[in-house]
């Protein structure tokens, strides 16, 4: 991934959710997170079936749990789809399409195993993509190509397995698409 000449900065928030100043990316995920900005993406095929990713052992967060296609930072000054186009490439080896927020407002706060805090602002977005996905092992230790109904499924039956962003985004989603058995408008290539 390119990084600027200033380093892999993230957007801290104030409480309001208004940029309150930046700090650098490797150092704000700990026992005490401040919150910053980040964002969400799932992937669909062309037939509809969503992307999940087992997130790599060597994360220094949810190493190991099913989330979705991938999650980022957008750095100060960029704007959040030429994040989520950065991170597609870096993390997945693709281009995406079709990019869409479809959940604009989220905001959660999660504490793992080791103690290590989640407090984002996180933007949720559906994107479609016709590339065969090549992941960056740093990032992604597995992946599935799943339905709709069969994730919201998996997420009611064993939420400890996925990332607790996911545990919250899946349910808001199901109900903003219309029902996990229909594909998204943003799958229609």
């Amino acid at each position: 991934m390119d990084h600027p000449p200033y380093g892999d900065l993230v957007v801290l928030l104030d409480p309001d959710g208004r940029p309150a100043g930046t700090a650098p990316r490797a150092s704000v995920h700990g026992v005490s997170t401040p919150l910053h900005l980040a964002f969400s993406c799932y992937l669909l095929d062309s037939a509809g079936r969503l992307l999940v990713t087992r997130r790599a052992l060597s994360k220094r967060t949810w190493p190991g749990v099913w989330t979705n296609a991938f999650c980022g930072h957008p750095r100060p000054g960029e704007p959040m789809q030429a994040a989520v186009h950065r991170h597609a490439r870096h993390e997945l080896g693709i281009t995406v399409d079709a990019l869409e927020v479809v959940l604009p407002d989220f905001r959660y706060t999660a504490r793992d195993a080791a103690g290590v805090m989640e407090n984002e602002v996180c933007p949720v977005f559906v994107a479609t993509t016709r590339d065969d996905v090549a992941p960056h092992a740093d990032e992604v230790a597995d992946l599935a190509w799943t339905t709709p109904d069969e994730l919201a499924s998996a997420v009611a039956a064993t939420p400890w397995a996925f990332s607790p962003w996911m545990v919250e985004q899946v349910p808001q989603l199901v109900g903003l698409l219309g029902g996990a058995s229909r594909v998204p408008r943003a799958a229609v290539v």
